[in-house]
């Protein structure tokens, strides 16, 4: 099936998707931050730019999009029928993207939680919880 849009307006489309500040970072930290968890948002000096730094917990949290981190087996995580060529490779290039940044923040020293956003949208409580005693889990290490 064709698309029905132009590519100037499929490209603006695109163009209005957030690389942060997305609803369900907003999310995660609110709930953080309610919970007494203190943290810096989007640090560029480290690997990846996690959504979430933690340094008194020494933790990064990054908060994934299922379509374009590619969540394995979540219906979020369609590719797209169009361009089939182009979405794999920019996929292959994000999850390749993310497992450097993870490896390269373990090596430093720093405890990585991903989440997800199907988790957040399907399991807000049990997903907060799990991260709520990773954290605490890592506090006393």
């Amino acid at each position: 099936m064709p698309d029905k849009l132009t590519a100037q307006h499929r490209s603006w489309n695109m163009s209005r998707i957030k690389n942060k500040d997305t609803s369900i970072e907003i999310k995660v930290r609110r709930w953080l931050f309610a919970h007494g968890f203190r943290f810096r948002k989007n640090v560029k000096k480290l690997p990846g730019h996690p959504d979430v730094v933690l340094k008194k917990y020494n933790t990064v949290i990054f908060i994934h999009g299922c379509f374009w981190h590619r969540h394995e087996d979540c219906k979020d995580a369609t590719t797209p029928k169009t361009r089939v060529e182009f979405w794999t490779e920019k996929f292959k290039r994000n999850i390749d993207n993310d497992m450097k940044a993870v490896n390269e923040l373990e090596c430093m020293g720093w405890n990585v939680i991903v989440v997800w956003q199907c988790e957040i949208e399907r399991n807000y409580e049990e997903a907060m919880n799990r991260i709520k005693s990773n954290l605490l889990e890592n506090k006393y290490k």
